[in-house]
């Protein structure tokens, strides 16, 4: 038996999770997440990805010191991104044209931003 199709084409999980004022981890909303994820899914429907493309807001990812992090399935490639610029390049490179935007991508061993990725 197969897998049968997806039910979207991609599925872009935004983390939006708020964790306290001064927590040493910060947080991905404390950092703009939610802006962006509004943004990222306004621009979506713009670009004609309604319906093929799923944008969600996701609790804790986990990856809080790199923040604010999306993860894009099926691929299960991570990013992280400051800017509306950075949505856009996501949205563009990697979700319609299936490339990456390497200069955002996390490595699974990742643990702090590197300067080109700092917003």
């Amino acid at each position: 038996m197969t897998d049968p199709k997806p039910y979207f084409e991609a599925h872009v999980f935004s983390c939006t999770n708020r964790r306290p004022d001064g927590n040493k981890r910060g947080s991905c909303a404390a950092r703009g997440s939610e802006k962006l994820r509004d943004y990222m899914k306004a621009r979506a429907r713009e670009l004609g990805l309604d319906g093929r493309v799923r944008i969600n807001a996701a609790g804790c990812l986990d990856r809080c010191e790199l923040g604010p992090v999306l993860v894009v399935y099926p691929e299960g490639v991570w990013y992280t991104y400051h800017s509306f610029a950075d949505v856009d390049a996501i949205l563009e490179t990697h979700v319609i044209g299936g490339g990456r935007v390497e200069r955002l991508m996390l490595k699974p061993e990742q643990k702090e931003l590197l300067p080109e990725q700092v917003g």
